[in-house]
């Protein structure tokens, strides 16, 4: 499984929004700037983060963006269902995919628990982890 670079890219621009916000918002050129992001394709992440409810524009001497919440209050899947729609690891897990193998699929229980486990990862992972590098991931030894 690999993320979109929207995702990606996204996760970037409302950390350093995060961390760089003050009285006022936090320009756009300087997200840019700072996270090595092409303005133009910059566009289109801050308008999805802005349409999800995540980041607001400041009005203003220093106009640009800051958060709409706390950094602990919004989750790493937060920004994913920004740029993307329900996580579901294989298509077979999709509300709207019907598979004929759904009913004797020995590998479906798998990949739904995968998916879970991977959803829940991502909605317990704030903001405020990612900045503080806080968070923790389960490790196998058998890998």
């Amino acid at each position: 499984m690999k993320l979109n670079t929207k995702v990606r890219y996204g996760l970037r621009a409302i950390t350093d929004i995060a961390e760089n916000q003050s009285d006022g918002g936090v320009l756009q050129k300087d997200i840019a700037e700072r996270q090595d992001i092409p303005l133009n394709y910059l566009d289109s992440i801050v308008s999805s983060l802005r349409s999800r409810g995540l980041i607001m524009n400041v009005a203003g001497k220093r106009s640009g963006y800051k958060l709409t919440r706390l950094t602990k209050e919004i989750t790493v899947y937060d920004v994913y269902r920004a740029f993307e729609p329900e996580l579901t690891l294989v298509s077979c897990l999709c509300d709207k995919m019907e598979c004929q193998r759904s009913g004797n699929c020995p590998a479906r229980d798998y990949w739904f628990e995968l998916n879970k486990h991977l959803k829940g990862l991502l909605s317990n992972s704030t903001l405020d982890q990612i900045i503080k590098g806080e968070f923790k991931l389960q490790t196998y030894s058998d890998i």
